[in-house]
């Protein structure tokens, strides 16, 4: 899968990532349009990154990840500032 953040960069998951890291990445896809606060985003990234896949154990955060991440992190606050705006 390609991954294209909002600053322009592309990822390659298959080539970019390790297993753990897209295993990781799946996980934080999933929880990025349910967060319900970046704190608790972040709690689930921290948590994840330790467990690993399968409980295996941490995963190292590649560049590549933690660019991705990033991203992620912006549109679960893009997310909830437009929903604190039609509160």
């Amino acid at each position: 899968m390609i991954i294209s953040t909002a600053q322009g960069e592309s990822f390659n998951t298959d080539t970019d990532l390790t297993a753990s890291e897209r295993h990781v990445l799946q996980k934080l896809i999933l929880w990025e349009p349910m967060a319900p606060t970046l704190q608790d985003f972040r709690k689930k990234k921290e948590e994840a990154l330790r467990k690993g896949w399968n409980n295996s154990g941490p995963v190292n955060e590649s560049p590549a990840l933690r660019s991705i991440i990033r991203d992620l992190e912006k549109k679960v606050s893009i997310r909830l500032k437009g929903r604190d705006f039609f509160e």
